[in-house]
């Protein structure tokens, strides 16, 4: 599906609205997705988990729902999660959560270590994490 505005490289695969009643379809459709554009075996599945976290951060953190779009980039897929959210302090900890003074950002912290690239923009009205896995 090409959606007008988008650069002639880049092609929207999913764009979905979710909650928490609908997490289970909404990864399956991710990886659904994923796999049709050519990710396979372990960065698959790493790729889906590392959206399955971002999105349950959503719904959890952020008045439980959120907004995913999902894009082929000429050599990656990328995945934007939005929420709008109370917002929070985009910290990506560099140890796993739980084994220093911090309980929160397990998700941040498993999300970056699996995908090629993460960043996150956070404000008091909302976040958006965005996500990429190179196609290989």
């Amino acid at each position: 599906m090409r959606l007008s505005g988008l650069d002639d490289s880049e092609t929207v695969l999913l764009k979905r609205n979710f909650t928490g009643a609908n997490l289970s379809l909404l990864r399956a459709l991710v990886e659904d997705t994923a796999a049709a554009e050519g990710l396979t075996g372990v960065r698959l599945g790493e790729f889906t988990l590392a959206v399955s976290e971002i999105a349950d951060n959503a719904v959890e953190h952020a008045g439980g729902r959120g907004h995913l779009e999902l894009r082929r980039l000429p050599d990656e897929l990328e995945c934007r999660i939005t929420d709008n959210g109370p917002g929070f302090t985009p910290v990506i900890p560099e140890l796993l959560p739980g084994l220093d003074d911090t309980r929160s950002g397990r998700g941040l912290w498993l999300a970056h270590l699996v995908t090629d690239r993460l960043t996150v923009a956070a404000s008091a009205t909302g976040a958006a994490v965005t996500l990429a896995m190179r196609l290989r």
